[in-house]
């Protein structure tokens, strides 16, 4: 019976845990139509999420195309079908690569950092001082995290799939004797816009996850220093499983 008790147990933290989440981000999505408008928060963080983003996203996905051509060139050899690795490369980037990556790296930088800083402001009382001073919190300090995070994502990714198609032209070209011209009209071919629109939805779902999950773990933060470091652990390991798991879902919805 202990056994079932303890099983039984992380479900049900896990439920109070999903409810406090939904019940968080409900309240959110309410502040962020309703006046005072924080637009200098928004601003701040469209430039930490996004434009600080930029160089570690587009080094990531240069070398992921890279790579991806590079380990393709090594299964389509066999059958003598090279001319294959640009589709095959856009479509993986486009529809998972692109999406996933950016996320987890936006997760990895700027998330921890949310889940920090939020939880910092927490364990010092700063947050109380908001409610005293009649800011809500929540709208001063997730609305425009999660905001600036559904509309940076999309756009990362974006770089992200250029970038990354980049690389693998450059590996395609300059190591396989493949010209050009014949990767561009491939890729043209056989890659429908849908792919590349249907990973820019999943982008934008995977930047509420980030948000919203970051802000949790860092607005419910205890236990001092200590807290906060755990906190910050828990929300880049909740986010990246998340994002892997509804990733599945959306895969199977829209494609």
């Amino acid at each position: 019976m202990s056994i079932f008790a303890f099983i039984g147990g992380i479900i049900l933290r896990s439920l109070q845990e999903l409810g406090q989440i939904m019940f968080l981000l409900g309240s959110t999505l309410r502040w962020m139509v309703r006046p005072p408008y924080r637009f200098d928060q928004l601003l701040k963080q469209l430039e930490f999420i996004g434009v600080d983003s930029i160089s570690v996203i587009g080094l990531t996905g240069l070398f992921c195309g890279a790579v991806m051509a590079l380990q393709s060139s090594f299964a389509f050899g066999l059958f003598d079908a090279n001319s294959m690795i640009g589709p095959t490369v856009a479509l993986v980037t486009m529809r998972e690569l692109g999406p996933v990556f950016t996320t987890l790296m936006v997760s990895a930088r700027c998330g921890s950092a949310m889940a920090a800083e939020i939880g910092t402001m927490r364990v010092t009382e700063q947050i109380d001082a908001l409610d005293v001073m009649a800011v809500d919190p929540v709208q001063y300090l997730i609305a425009p995290r999660l905001l600036a995070s559904f509309i940076m994502l999309p756009a990362l990714t974006v770089i992200f799939d250029f970038v990354a198609l980049v690389g693998s032209a450059f590996v395609t070209v300059s190591l396989l004797d493949i010209p050009l011209r014949q990767f561009y009209e491939n890729t043209v071919e056989f890659v429908a816009l849908s792919n590349f629109t249907n990973g820019l939805y999943k982008s934008a779902v995977f930047g509420i996850i980030v948000a919203i999950v970051s802000c949790y773990k860092g607005f419910y933060t205890t236990g001092g220093a200590a807290g906060v470091g755990k906190a910050t652990t828990a929300s880049v390991v909740m986010a990246a499983v998340t994002t892997l798991i509804v990733d599945y879902f959306l895969t199977a919805i829209l494609f």
